[in-house]
Order: structure tokens, then C-alpha cells, then sequence
């Protein structure tokens, strides 16, 4: 049965009853029908069908029907028959996450970003955010956050969405015994959840070291490293990072530096700025380490360090926001160039990097190549996500990768983040790829939902 947008109206009738347009119901295999069953999400509800005099594709809910399965609002959404004499409206997704409970601003840091993912989703399909708390499992129903007319949360019951995107903020609740069992309650229903769970770099690591096409682009990596191999990186590479597998945002991580007649170092963000620290052998700098981090250093990988291409002697780095399209294909949306600022280990903005776009910064390292050498990480990234994805057991719908590139041109994938942040969208050069980034998010749920198959 063919897909459908159109829009829909609420109807104060008392009774079960669906009014269809004239070409909407031609156009959905319907003419002949009495009645229909009609799906929101889970939600599921018996009524009648009756046509009206309307061009367009319209349909109207009675009150009967919309209180039976918690129509989330009126307006535009997709409209599938997926069998005969189904209707199914939608599709509906939820956005996970949580934070304090402030109504204004009800997901923490990530309220702004949720609230556009409310915004642009809801003018082709019913969006909603919501916490885990948030869900009535008896009655299958959330007590989720909308927008407002006035683009403020209000609070709406709506059914249990066909696919949820995951965007939880901590490693801490993504990997709780509670959020497991959420993930299972979604699996049993069928609701299709993408963005499992936070990545671990050494499982990102082991999974690609052994790729034909992926294993190339990653540095010599080891996980949880005696200081025996520590040393033999550092006298090999001169220089290697140092981080803990399950980081974020830079913290914890070490640049350590050998240069033979001068002795060991250490760089690292801390105490509100960037440290440098020189040892006079290799011994004193591991205690250093250790003091500082005892046993979580089994957590640690060591990895080679890379001569990045640099500007003004500040190496850059990229971001590369990969999303999943409504063909199920990996592609790049988005490409920041991150410089790193000085004397710090990484390029995050938040330690003293800043933002250009890849363009700006390849020009200048590669002159006319640098299109050429762009156009080879994208490949790169494609095939990197391609191989996670295969040896991922859970849906992904999005990944961001930390790249580098040499001045041979040799390209490297540092890091891999199944929820990546979003600042590389705030540069004024790349607005554009940020709301291509948020239309990729509702493509592969369209594709998810199954409603695609209409198409």
C-alpha cells in the first residue's frame, strides 16, 4: 500500500469514527471499507470509516478514537495501510533522556537540542521526548514532553512509540541494571531502539583491528597496557595518548612524550587549564600514573601517537557526524576541522580548541589536494561505520569519529562516539548540516518504523 502525508483533525464526534478525504481513502485502498482498525504507536483501536467531501489528504478523529489510543496532536503526519483494512498514523518516536525536574528545562545541557528535535520532527510525525520514569508500562502509555503552541514542554499522555532514539547522558544509566531491563521491555514490544548504548573505545578498537577495510585506519592501540609496553610505544612513537576506554570530552587523557637525553613527559587537561610535567625516567612517570589513578588504569589503551597536519603549529583533527539515511545507508552530514589550542593534549572546544570547516583547514595543509584528500575520509568513515555496525549486536542510527590526517595524507581514526555531541554545528559554516543532521535522525526512524515500505 502506498504512503501517504497528510493531516490530521480532531472531530468532536462522540462515536468511533474515522473520516477519510475522498483521495486519501482512494489513495489507501479504502473505498469499500465499513471499518477499519487504526494504530498510533502500540495503540490500537476498532472504528468506523466514513468519507468526506475535502480535497487533499485529510483524515479526522472523533473523540472517541483519539482518547482510545492518545493521539499525540493534530497536523502532519504520515499515513500508511500496511495491510488490508489497517490504517497506521505515524510514526511515532520518543527521545530518551533524562535530567533534573525543572520544567523549563527538563533534559539538562541537552534541553535545547531536544526541544529541536520536538520542533523539526513534529512537522511529518508525532515526536516526543521522555524519561524512563516517564513510561506506564501496564497501560503502555508515557507521560511524555511535547511542545507548546507557545514552544514551551507541556506534558501529554501518548501511546509507546514504534522507535526510540536513545540519547541517555551517562555511561552511568546507559549501562544500569534499569536501563537493561528498559531496552528488553522495548525489545519484547518490537519498538525498535537505536543508539544502544555509549561505545567502548578497546571494544571499538578489537572489533576494527581485525576489518580488512577498517583495520587500516587505526593506530597501534592496546588495551590496558603493562609498563613494559607503555615504554616500548613511548621508545618506538616518541610520543602515544594515554585514556580511559570509557572517556569522554578529553578527561583523563595523557599525551606522554619520550625524547631520548632529556627525559619523559606528560601533558594533560586538568585543574582548569592544560599541565606539562617532566620526569627524569620512565619509573617516576609511572607513578605519576598511578597515584593519580590507582586501579582504573586497567581501564586505560595506549595508543600511538600521530603527526597531525597543523595550522599556526596547532594540530588539527576532524569530527566526522555520521547518520544512518532512510535507505538504511551510512553517510556523512557533517565535518568539523578542530584546532587544537595551545599546549593541549586534545582539540575539544572546551580545552581551548576552536572550529573551522574541513575546506578551511585542508586548503591549507594540501593546497589543490586537499578536495581529494577529503573526499578519501569520507570513504573512510563510510567503511569505519559500515565494520562497527557489523560487528555491533545492536541497532545504530548514528556515529560520530574523531579523524586525523597526516601530512603523507594517511588517514586515522582516533575514537568512534555512538552519541556524539554537536558542536561542530555551531559554527555559522555549518547550520546547515546541523538541521541535515536532525532530518537524518526522523529518515531512519521513517525507515525503522517500517512505514518506508510504502514508499
Amino acid at each position: 500500500m502506498s504512503l501517504n502525508f497528510g493531516n490530521i483533525h480532531f472531530s468532536q464526534q462522540p462515536e468511533k469514527v474515522v473520516f477519510l478525504s475522498g483521495s486519501l481513502l482512494k489513495s489507501l485502498g479504502l473505498s469499500s471499507k465499513k471499518s477499519i482498525k487504526l494504530r498510533i504507536g502500540t495503540n490500537t483501536v476498532s472504528a468506523a470509516v466514513k468519507p468526506i467531501e475535502r480535497s487533499g489528504k485529510h483524515i479526522y478523529l472523533s473523540s472517541g478514537v483519539r482518547n482510545s489510543v492518545n493521539v499525540p496532536r493534530q497536523g502532519p503526519v504520515y499515513i500508511h495501510s500496511p495491510r488490508e483494512g489497517e490504517l497506521e498514523l505515524g510514526p511515532v518516536v520518543g527521545v530518551l533522556s533524562d535530567g533534573p525536574p525543572n520544567p523549563s528545562s527538563p533534559f539538562g545541557a541537552r534541553t535545547s537540542y531536544i526541544r529541536q528535535l520536538l520542533r523539526e520532527g513534529n512537522k511529518k510525525m508525532f515526536v516526543y521526548a521522555f524519561a524512563p520514569r516517564d513510561i506506564n508500562w501496564q497501560r503502555e502509555t508515557v507521560h511524555a514532553y511535547m511542545l507548546g503552541s507557545g514552544g514551551g514542554f507541556i506534558r501529554k499522555t501518548v501511546p509507546l512509540p514504534d522507535v526510540v532514539y536513545n540519547r541517555l547522558p551517562s555511561r552511568k544509566t546507559d549501562f544500569s541494571p534499569f536501563t537493561n531491563q528498559l531496552r528488553d521491555r522495548f525489545g519484547k514490544r518490537n519498538i525498535k531502539f537505536f543508539n544502544w548504548a555509549f561505545f567502548n573505545k578497546s571494544d571499538v578498537y578489537s572489533q576494527l583491528d581485525g576489518d580488512v577495510q577498517a583495520g587500516k585506519y587505526l593506530p597501534e592501540t592496546y588495551n590496558n597496557p603493562s609498563p613494559e609496553r607503555i615504554k616500548d610505544m613511548m621508545e618506538r612513537h616518541h610520543f602515544v595518548y594515554y585514556k580511559p576506554s570509557a572517556g569522554s570530552l578529553g578527561l583523563g587523557i595523557y599525551r606522554l612524550t619520550y625524547l631520548p637525553k632529556k627525559g619523559y613527559y606528560a601533558r594533560y587537561h586538568g585543574n582548569g587549564g592544560n599541565t606539562l610535567l617532566k620526569f627524569p625516567n620512565f619509573n617516576s612517570l609511572m607513578r605519576m600514573l598511578q597515584a593519580k589513578h590507582g586501579s582504573k588504569l586497567k581501564s586505560y589503551v595506549i595508543q600511538q601517537g600521530i603527526r597531525l597536519i597543523e595550522i599556526d603549529g596547532c594540530p588539527i583533527d576532524f569530527r566526522f557526524h555520521m547518520h544512518k539515511n532512510s535507505k538504511n545507508r551510512w553517510s556523512v552530514v557533517g565535518i568539523g576541522a578542530k584546532k587544537a589550542g595551545r599546549g593541549s593534549v586534545t582539540t575539544h572546544i572546551k580545552n581551548g580548541g576552536s572550529l573551522m570547516t574541513p575546506e578551511q583547514a585542508l586548503s591549507r595543509a594540501f593546497g589543490t589536494r586537499a578536495r581529494d584528500v577529503l573526499e578519501r575520509a569520507k570513504d573512510a568513515a563510510i567503511a569505519m561505520s559500515e565494520a562497527i555496525e557489523n560487528h555491533h549486536p545492536h541497532l545504530l542510527g548514528e556515529i560520530g569519529f574523531d579523524i586525523g590526517i597526516d601530512d603523507n595524507e594517511k588517514i586515522w581514526m582516533f575514537e568512534a562516539n555512538s552519541k556524539p555531541g554537536r558542536s561542530i554545528f555551531s559554527h555559522p559554516s555549518l547550520k546547515a548540516e546541523g538541521r541535515a543532521s536532525v532530518e537524518h535522525i526522523f529518515d531512519h526512524s521513517l525507515y525503522l518504523s517500517g512505514f518506508h515500505r510504502g514508499e
